[in-house]
């Protein structure tokens, strides 16, 4: 099933193509393209199915290929193209995808988490789902002439994951004596590594950044312990306690190639801009 409609794929041609002028105009030299949001794609891809971002039907082939499109029209403007990806979100409500192509909790349940709120992501911690998102990585570095791969700033739900939403993988590869918080944030800085490792194995120029949430932590123990101090004046959330997010981690270790935080903030107040 396509949409097998000139005019629809010519609008959203149109669209991006405004974009990316107004872009060009501005003198940016560098552009995002969110390819895969919740367990979809934007792209060919052999994993997962069309975007309903992009379609009316999770799974319908749109009749074009987008990111091919951006990363041609980008290039001919002089625009870097990276592709933004987000490692684990699968669904935003309970059973959004149920009976749909591309539905992990009937291939592969014990993938998933489910939140109490219904949302639910890819478990960082199985193993299978770290080589599903290496395979997802490699396939568009190999497939595509992306410039770089970006991830967003999800990793273990906000709010926080009760201990026993992943109890059973905790059970199956947790060490006994390793505390749930740093197990997790192994489990997301393993991620990366074999992120990065599976670029640098395809080619290595392609680079690899994420945008984490604009604060790393609040807790001066945590930050001391790197032999950084944290800025006065700034209060929010702490990432690293709460979605198990350790960029400082990627960065001591040689896994990212570049940190891009999301700062939407104003300037003055608690989470002052300028400051951080």
């Amino acid at each position: 099933s396509t949409t097998g409609s000139a005019i629809e794929i010519n609008s959203q041609k149109n669209m991006m193509i405004r974009i990316l002028d107004s872009l060009a105009s501005a003198n940016m030299n560098a552009v995002c393209f969110q390819v895969r949001s919740r367990c979809d794609a934007m792209y060919q891809s052999s994993y997962e199915p069309w975007s309903t971002d992009l379609v009316a039907t999770r799974g319908m082939n749109p009749g074009y290929d987008p990111l091919a499109f951006v990363i041609q029209e980008g290039h001919k403007r002089g625009i870097e193209v990276h592709a933004w990806l987000n490692p684990y979100r699968f669904e935003t409500a309970l059973n959004q995808w149920s009976g749909k192509p591309g539905d992990y909790r009937a291939t592969n349940p014990d993938w998933v988490l489910t939140y109490a709120s219904g949302s639910s992501i890819l478990d960082p911690g199985h193993p299978g789902v770290v080589k599903r998102i290496q395979s997802i990585v490699a396939e568009i570095v190999n497939n595509y002439d992306v410039d770089g791969i970006l991830f967003d700033d999800y990793f273990y739900a906000y709010g926080g994951t009760p201990a026993s939403l992943d109890a059973n993988t905790q059970a199956l590869y947790k060490p006994a004596n390793m505390d749930v918080g740093d197990w997790r944030r192994s489990n997301v800085n393993k991620m990366v590594k074999a992120v990065y490792d599976t670029i640098q194995q395809i080619k290595p120029y392609v680079r690899f950044g994420v945008s984490p949430f604009g604060i790393w932590t609040t807790n001066q123990t945590v930050a001391a312990k790197q032999g950084i101090e944290l800025p006065s004046g700034i209060s929010g959330s702490d990432m690293y306690a709460s979605i198990y997010c350790d960029p400082v981690a990627w960065l001591n270790e040689g896994s990212v190639d570049y940190i891009s935080p999301q700062l939407y903030w104003a300037t003055g107040g608690p989470q002052d801009y300028g400051t951080l």
